[in-house]
């Protein structure tokens, strides 16, 4: 029995997005004509005939997807994240999808601890969950189950949980490349600034915990005999980060590189720049604004992109896909690490998967 065409086979033998598949099939509009005349040539091709029933219930039937991650402030990753969730909603803007985001101070586990609870009080169809604490996201994973709500993970994937996919990147990975990125600009023999953020309840973030490991398990493998001093930080308070950094320096004298776990390193670039430090090697995650920045000033030696547009993008399709089509969902998915310097940060695009 052959395989009933679908919408995104035809999107990919068209060279056209999903969405302009759907707005050529329901007549809406908005659409160039050399990608109608594109679409509809593939659909004399394969002799289309729409799923009537599948068509009216995309666009009858209205959809709840909660939304939680962490806060989204301008220039900053989980604004990313957002991002690439509004992008899908917009290649299936037939689909009526209500999104109600709820977010919490990813520095504070009891504003995480609150969200996580009105979340799990809500009669959602579906949830796209930013993990950040282990023990918080896992017990609304099982509240989620109990209620048979699937979800999807950004940024994270956890272990007793069933989500019914993840988008995120290898995070011990991560780290282990810091190690080998930083290790190899530094002199032999000095040591390593590794910064952390304090949160509030005194629980690291799962995505630190996982690039710690990575990161000293790099070293362990390779017998690199460099000293790591840890540097916790208020990276929430501006005024007592810089005096965290400048009793840090003034108490170790011997930092040749620094390493930022978390999305913050623009704030140790900003530091540099303003103390004139320019013989500090500086590896970060995330491109941020103040990222970008740093890298661009020089301040920055490399940072590492974890595509977190591809991320949300990819998060809520799958989830649209799911509830509308039920396609089969694949489980895991990865995206790529980009490392990114000076000369290259310019030709870098973000949005190349759309």
């Amino acid at each position: 029995m052959q395989r009933k065409i679908r919408i995104k086979d035809i999107a990919e033998m068209a060279g056209v997005s999903a969405g302009t598949v759907d707005r050529i099939l329901h007549n809406r509009g908005n659409v160039s004509e050399p990608a109608r005349m594109a679409v509809e040539e593939v659909l004399k091709k394969v002799n289309y005939r729409p799923n009537i029933h599948i068509s009216g219930l995309s666009l009858k039937r209205k959809y709840k997807v909660v939304i939680t991650t962490p806060n989204v402030m301008e220039g900053e990753y989980w604004e990313s994240i957002h991002s690439g969730i509004q992008h899908a909603l917009e290649e299936f803007e037939n689909i009526r999808v209500q999104c109600l985001v709820y977010t919490y101070n990813q520095y504070d586990i009891y504003s995480c601890r609150e969200v996580h609870h009105q979340v799990a009080q809500v009669n959602a169809d579906a949830v796209i969950i930013g993990a950040t604490f282990k023990d918080e996201a896992v017990r609304l994973a099982k509240q989620l189950d109990e209620k048979k709500i699937p979800y999807v993970f950004v940024d994270s994937t956890l272990e007793n949980t069933s989500p019914l996919a993840f988008f995120t990147s290898d995070h011990y990975v991560c780290g282990y490349l810091m190690a080998k990125l930083i290790t190899s600009i530094i002199p032999a023999g000095s040591d390593i600034g590794m910064l952390q953020a304090v949160r509030i309840g005194d629980e690291s973030a799962n995505t630190s915990i996982l690039r710690k490991q990575g990161f000293h398990d790099y070293l362990k493998e390779k017998n690199i005999s460099n000293t790591v001093r840890m540097i916790p930080s208020a990276v929430m308070e501006p005024e007592k980060f810089d005096e965290q950094l400048a009793q840090f320096f003034q108490e170790h004298h011997n930092i040749g590189g620094m390493v930022v776990l978390n999305s913050r390193g623009g704030m140790v670039a900003d530091y540099f720049e303003r103390k004139g430090i320019d013989n500090v090697r500086l590896i970060c995650l995330d491109l941020t604004a103040p990222n970008v920045k740093g890298l661009q000033k020089g301040y920055i030696d490399f940072l590492i992109g974890q595509e977190p547009v591809h991320q949300g993008f990819l998060a809520m399709k799958t989830l649209i896909e799911y509830l509308v089509y039920r396609n089969p969902v694949k489980v895991e998915k990865y995206t790529q690490l980009d490392i990114l310097t000076q000369e290259t940060i310019g030709y870098y695009n973000q949005f190349n998967f759309i």
